[in-house]
C-alpha cells in the first residue's frame, strides 16, 4: 500500500453506528469490481470504528490571534474546517492535541506562520510531532520545541523550507505481536507507514497464514521500512527485499537487525531493475557490491504492496514466472486489472479486505495467485 497518509474525510460521516453498513458497501463494491473473475470467498478484517489511525495531518488555521487545526470539505476544498476533536485517531494523538494546540497558541516563536502540524503514533506508545512552518526556524524556537519535547514526552521535528530540525529523533520504534512473534520496525517521519495498526496487524497475520507452505525463497518488491519482511522472512529459506528509498531501505536494515533476521539480502532497486536483474538483462553494481547473487536463489513466491498504480509490465512479466504471487494492493481499480492480465497463468486463491481507513472509499485487498493452466475468467 502506497497511497498519501491522509485521505479526504468528511467528520460528519464518522459515526460508529453506521460503521458496519459502510464497510459491507464497500465490500459489494469490491466483489463488483471483480465480476466475472473467479473469487474464492473473501475474508474481512474490520477496523476499530474509532481511535484506529496512527497518523493524522492538520492545516493550522489563523484566524487573527487564534490558532486551530483545520481540514478540508472534499465538497468544497476551499472551505477549512476547524477540527476540535478528532475521533478517528489514536488515543496518544487525540489527548496530545488539545494542549499542543494550547501551547503553539500562547507562544508567538511557535505559533508566526505556522502552516500544518503532522502526528505519527505506534501501538508501542510512541508519538511524534512535526511542526511545519513558511518561516526560516531560530534558536529560540528550537528551545520552545524542546520544551515540547520535553513537557509533553514526545519526538519533535521543525521543517520549513530547506530546513529540518529534530529534537530527539525523527523515527519512533514500533514493536507489533503477529502469531507469537514480536516485531519491530522503525516508523520515519516523513515516509510512508501503514495508518491503521490493528489492521495492520491482521494484514501482516493474513500474509504469514498464505506464505507458511510455500517453502523455497521470497522476493519481495517495494518492501518500504521492512513491515511485511521482517514478518514473512521466518517463512521462507532466503529472501530478496528490495525498495527504492534510501530512508526507507535504511529503515528496513535497522528492523532485519532489530528482529535478528539473517536471511534476508535488501537492495536498493526499483521494480523494473529487479526484472531487468532477474531476466539477466543487466548486470547492477548495487547487486554485485552486496555480493548479491540471483542464481543461488529459488523463488517460489513474489510478494508485491505496489503504489496505486499497481504493477508495470516489466513487473507483470517477472510475476508470470512464479508459481506464487502474494498481491497486497490500495487501489481495486489496477488490482483488478492487474489479475485480468495475469489471467492466463494464475488463479486466485485467496483473498481478503483490510479497512484500513474507515469512513472513506479506500479499501486494501489481498490476493494469493497460483499458477495455474486454467484461466481465472468463468466462461
Amino acid at each position: 500500500m502506497r497511497q498519501t497518509n491522509s485521505s479526504p474525510l468528511p467528520l460528519s460521516r464518522i459515526d460508529p453506528a453506521r460503521y458496519s453498513a459502510l464497510l459491507a458497501d464497500k465490500v459489494e463494491d469490491f466483489r463488483r469490481a471483480f465480476a466475472g473473475v473467479d473469487l474464492p470467498a473473501v475474508q474481512v478484517f474490520a477496523s476499530q470504528p474509532l481511535g484506529y489511525r496512527l497518523r493524522a495531518e492538520f492545516r493550522m488555521w489563523h484566524t487573527g490571534e487564534r490558532l486551530d487545526y483545520a481540514m478540508f470539505d472534499p465538497a468544497d476544498p476551499r472551505r477549512a474546517v476547524p477540527v476540535e476533536d478528532f475521533p478517528p485517531a489514536a488515543d496518544s494523538i487525540r489527548s496530545l492535541m488539545p494542549k499542543l494546540r494550547a501551547r503553539l497558541q500562547t507562544e508567538e516563536n511557535l505559533r508566526r506562520r505556522i502552516f500544518q502540524v503532522e502526528f505519527l503514533a505506534t501501538l508501542k506508545g510512541e508519538t511524534l510531532v512535526s511542526l511545519i512552518y513558511h518561516r526560516r526556524l531560530d534558536a529560540e524556537w528550537e528551545a520552545a520545541a524542546q520544551a515540547i519535547a520535553a513537557d509533553f514526552g514526545v519526538q519533535v521535528v521543525g521543517r520549513s523550507r530547506g530546513q529540518k530540525i529534530v529534537i530527539g529523533r525523527d523515527w519512533l520504534e514500533e514493536e507489533i505481536e503477529v502469531d507469537g512473534l514480536q516485531l519491530r520496525t522503525r516508523q520515519v517521519e516523513g515516509c510512508f507507514t501503514q495508518p491503521n495498526g490493528e489492521v495492520n496487524r491482521a494484514m501482516l497475520g493474513w500474509a504469514r497464514a498464505q506464505a507458511t507452505e510455500q517453502g523455497g525463497d521470497l522476493l519481495e518488491l517495494y518492501c518500504g521500512n521492512g513491515n511485511f519482511t521482517v514478518a514473512l522472512a521466518p517463512l521462507f529459506r532466503k529472501m530478496l527485499a528490495t525498495e527504492l528509498s534510501k530512508t526507507s531501505v535504511a529503515a528496513a536494515r535497522w528492523g532485519l537487525e532489530a528482529n535478528g533476521v539473517g536471511n534476508v539480502a535488501l537492495a536498493r532497486m526499483a521494480s523494473n531493475e529487479i526484472s531487468a536483474a532477474l531476466a539477466r538483462e543487466r548486470v547492477f553494481r548495487r547487486l554485485q557490491e552486496q555480493d548479491i547473487d540471483l542464481d543461488t536463489y529459488r523463488f517460489s513466491t513474489l510478494f508485491v504492496d505496489p503504489p496505486r498504480a499497481g504493477l508495470d509490465t516489466p513487473t507483470l512479466e517477472l510475476a508470470r514466472g512464479f508459481d506464487n504471487i502474494l498481491y497486497i494492493s490500495c487501489n481495486p481499480v489496477t488490482l483488478r486489472e492487474n489479475v485480468g492480465e495475469l489471467a492466463s497463468s494464475h488463479r486466485i486463491d485467496a483473498a481478503a479486505l483490510f479497512d484500513q481507513f474507515p469512513y472513506t472509499d479506500h479499501l486494501e485487498s489481498g490476493l494469493l495467485l497460483k499458477r495455474c493452466a486454467q484461466a481465472m475468467y468463468v466462461t
